[in-house]
Parts: C-alpha cells; structure tokens; sequence
C-alpha cells in the first residue's frame, strides 16, 4: 500500500469522525473509516425513517447516527467530512473550524493522497459528458483509469487500489472546489455561467470557486479552458503551466478546434487534423465541443487513432441524448435527463436538424410549458404523451402561434410500453425517436435513471 495512504489511516484509528449526509455516496466512505479503527458518526437532516435503507446501513457499518433539524450543531468529532451541498461558510461549519475541528472532504483527501496523476473536469454544463469522454479515451489507451467525484462515484474508498502508473480522472462541482487547495495535474473548465446562485453567496464566490481548479496547479501542470467562454477564458492569467484552449469558433496556436467540419489539433503550431465531427456518434454541437475540450486534455496520453475510435462508437452518458439501438432504420435516444421543459427545448430538440417523434410528459412541477410549444412545433413530427403533464404539453402546443395541425401527429397514451410501441408505429426508416419527457419521474417512476432505463429496456427488447 502507498506509505501515504497507510499512514492516514493509522492517524485516523481512535479518532471521531463525522459524515454529513447519509446519502449513497458517503455510505462507501462511512464503512471504510469504520474498517479502519474510526469511530465514525453519520449526521443527517432526515430522520431514521426518512432515510429507509441508507440509515440501516450506516447503522450497520457501525456508525452513530446523528439525526434531525440540529444535526449540525451537536457534531462532536475530531474530523468532519462536509458533503458538497453543505455550504462551506454554513454558520455550523465555521463554528467547528474555529473550535480546531478538522473540516475536509472526500475529494480533498483524495487529491493529498492519490499517488497518479490526476485530470479533472469542471464547469456549467458538459462536464460529465466530457469527464466521461476522457476516462473512456484512456482506457481505449489501455490505462487504468479511476473515474469518479461529482459523477456520483466516491473515489477515496479505492485510493488503496490506485497505482502510480493509473490515471484518475475526476469530475468536479463548484460545491467540492469552494474548499481545496490543490489542482490536479490536468485541469479542464468547460465553460461557467450563472449557477447554483442559491447555495453560492454571489457569482463571484461560484466563480472563485471553479478557479481552484487552476489556481493551485505548478509550473509542470497543464489547463485546459473554453476560448468561446468569456468567463473560463479568463482564468488564463492563472495558469501557471501549458495552457491549451479549445474553440469551435477560432482557430489556435495550441489546443483543439473545429476548422469548417474537420476536428483539429495544434500543438504550438504542429497540425494535426482529428475527424470529420459528423463522425461523433452523439449528436449536438455542445458534443463536439465537449470532444475538443477532452482531446486538448488527453492530447499527447492518447493517439488520434484511439480518439477517433472513442468518438465514433461512444454512445454518450446514459440518460443524456445516449444512443440506444437502432431498429429497421430508426434510431432510438434516451434523454431521461431532461426533466423539464428547458431542459427538452435547449437539449434533445436542438440536437436535430430534422424533425424527430418525441416521447414526453410525466409529474407536474406546475412549471408553465407554453414557451415549449414554439419548439415543439418546430422541430417535432410526432409528439407523443403520457403522465399528469400530458395537458399541459398538448395545450402549450396547440395554443403556440405556429401551431400546424397537418403538421404535427399527437398521440396520448398511458406508459412506456404504449409510448414506444406508438413510435414505432409512427416511424419510418431515417427517423430519430427520443424520450425526452420535458417532466419529473416522480408518480411513474422513482427518479429520471428508472425511466430511462425501462425505456432502454422495452427499446433493446423490440423485435
């Protein structure tokens, strides 16, 4: 075992150490502390019974269990593992730091103590796409790669397993950078706007907070950073080691653009052309941006070759535009993700450029769906709809100015069996079907990952 690693975990024997948050991301990180000789303590708002199975297993991995509306005042522990939606400035956490309480997160001990090198994603959007991407290239490179952080996988419960020669590859939120004091080796930022304004203070507090992806990095480290995007761009005089952008805009000195179709690579001058980016099997603009931004970051880990693979057979994070199958010539997509009428208009409905049959509705949010129905208009040929949203869609559609009814086939239904077999039945070869319910899972399914898994299930099993 790393000496590093063995030496933490005899300093934490004997020590309490709190958790806050009995989610299924910590509960790897409760169990092992426990192993290791910690009294360990599992702190969260929700009480025994609201936690359902999560508190059983963190009462059996050993840990205490501090529950309820005070569960951050009565914290008495020598370690204190914060959560990333627990506010860093949170008036309790300040109250332990200045009573010598340590206050760390899972990714911060990850990162003092990950003995490979280590690339990292943040951003606004994209970042998990481009997070993924990454791991994938490197392990078409035939590297170990350790792929973890914000994507929903803890990686310091593995850390005894990572070797010197692997590759850890990171995904990281504002809420995880607002507290480290280390950057990785490879530092990518996709692009920021406006975000999680109602955890942050301010703007300027969410963008400091991407900035620590850069601004503890040595002169061997390299950033890649977003051209096109004014506010990653300017973390440019922060970097300290290469600096690589990437753009679909402008053509670079060093880093990744897109020259008329063509996917390119300038290495401080030396061009290398990539692929055609209508050979990347997900679809979307921001898809190719997100490929630039993973090649300036892989570039000189990863031939063209491996890259090229990668993008031509990747079918993309499943729930987000991700390829299922395709059956007697109509392909089939799983936007589970989408679970608002945003997310539907700005997501699967600009991925295309000819109209496509769309499945959508679900739980009502009382959120108002009459700017969805211009788009709908625009770009769908078959519309069709199930769930307590249902009504609302068809009436946004309808009620739109541009509302066609030789134009658009709507079709309800009553679950996912019927959704998909009325598509079928409404396609023909060259078609794109997408489920992109524009609603909440919640009343047919538990979250979005249940309903697009039984999606992809009724899809995969279509004869």
């Amino acid at each position: 075992m790393n000496t590093a690693v063995q030496a933490f975990f005899d300093s934490v024997k004997g020590k309490t150490v709190a958790f806050i948050g009995i989610g299924t991301s910590n509960l790897p990180l409760i169990r092992q502390f426990a192993e290791k000789g910690a009294e360990v303590i599992a702190c969260d708002r929700k009480d025994f019974e609201a936690l359902g199975e999560n508190g059983v297993k963190a009462k059996a991995y050993g840990a205490k269990l501090l529950l309820g509306d005070d569960y951050l005042k009565n914290i008495k522990a020598d370690i204190v593992f914060r959560s990333p939606g627990t506010p860093f400035y949170k008036e309790e956490l300040v109250s332990l730091r200045r009573n010598g309480v340590v206050l760390t997160s899972e990714m911060e001990v990850f990162f003092a103590l990950c003995p490979c090198k280590i690339i990292a994603v943040t951003g606004s959007d994209g970042k998990t796409t481009t997070t993924t991407i990454i791991s994938e290239i490197l392990k078409a490179a035939g590297k170990n790669v350790h792929l973890g952080g914000n994507i929903g996988k803890p990686l310091l419960p593995e850390i005894e397993s990572v070797g010197a020669d692997d590759w850890a590859v990171v995904e990281l939120s504002s809420f995880q950078l607002i507290s480290m004091r280390q950057s990785p080796d490879i530092a990518v930022v996709t692009n920021l706007a406006p975000n999680h304004l109602d955890i942050h203070k301010d703007m300027q507090e969410y963008v400091d907070s991407k900035k620590n992806i850069v601004l503890h990095q040595s002169a061997f480290g390299k950033a890649v950073l977003n051209l096109d995007n004014a506010i990653a761009d300017g973390f440019s005089d922060a970097v300290r080691g290469q600096l690589a952008k990437f753009s679909v805009k402008e053509k670079l000195f060093n880093g990744a653009y897109l020259d008329g179709t063509k996917l390119v690579y300038s290495d401080y001058g030396k061009i290398t052309e990539i692929m055609d980016y209508r050979d990347i099997k997900i679809p979307g603009m921001h898809n190719v941006e997100n490929y630039l931004a993973a090649i300036a970051a892989v570039w000189g880990i990863a031939d063209v070759e491996t890259i090229v693979g990668v993008a031509k057979t990747f079918g993309g994070v499943a729930h987000r535009a991700e390829f299922v199958r395709e059956v007697r010539g109509v392909k089939y997509y799983n936007d589970s993700i989408a679970s608002s009428p945003t997310r539907t208009a700005l997501g699967t409905l600009s991925l295309y450029d000819e109209k496509i049959i769309i499945i959508a509705g679900g739980y009502d949010k009382h959120i108002p769906y009459e700017p969805l129905g211009p788009v709908i208009n625009n770009k769908v040929k078959t519309l069709i709809l199930l769930g307590d949203t249902a009504p609302k869609i068809e009436a946004a559609v309808k009620g739109a100015d541009n509302y066609d009814p030789n134009a658009i086939t709507i079709l309800n239904v009553s679950n996912m069996e019927e959704a998909v077999a009325a598509a079928a039945a409404n396609a023909q070869a060259g078609d794109i079907v997408s489920l992109s319910p524009a609603s909440a899972s919640f009343g047919l399914y538990r979250n979005f990952e249940e309903r697009g898994n039984h999606f992809k299930q009724i899809v995969n099993h279509m004869e």
